[in-house]
């Protein structure tokens, strides 16, 4: 085995960055549209209040920036898991790198679109886009653990 590859710990560091950001986002809109729909009678916030009764209380483009904040929250962690299978194993190849720092650019401007407009055709071949990304990074991470 290798030494540990540092470099493949960046486009790790870079979607928790992002991540975060889309955080800030969310609660940015959220909050204030929450204390709106409060003062205007849409939205009373109660203990047994469902999920689907707080959303529909709150307009449709805040709800986009949670709903990437969750998303955020699946599909790259099978991301964060292989690239540091990649780091532990020292694989730092300009194949490896690009293919990693491509998911992150891939996830951030699939929120951009999610965030901003929502559009789901756009955000769909975006979605296939980083789980091909992410296929390749697997079959790499397979190959160099199991041997080829």
């Amino acid at each position: 085995m290798s030494s540990f590859s540092t470099q493949m710990l960046g486009p790790i560091v870079g979607l928790n960055l992002w991540t975060l950001a889309i955080e800030t986002w969310m609660y940015s809109t959220r909050i204030p549209a929450t204390v709106r729909a409060e003062k205007a009678g849409k939205l009373s916030m109660r203990p047994d209040m469902t999920k689907e009764e707080y959303n529909g209380a709150l307009p449709a483009n805040v709800r986009w920036k949670a709903d990437n904040y969750n998303n955020l929250m699946e599909q790259p962690l099978q991301f964060y898991a292989i690239a540091l299978v990649m780091a532990h194993l020292g694989r730092g190849t300009k194949v490896d790198l690009g293919l990693a720092w491509a998911y992150v650019g891939v996830r951030v401007v699939h929120s951009l679109v999610q965030c901003l407009s929502n559009k789901i055709s756009t955000r769909f071949g975006l979605f296939v886009t980083s789980s091909g990304v992410l296929a390749a990074m697997t079959v790499r991470a397979a190959i160099a653990v199991f041997g080829a």
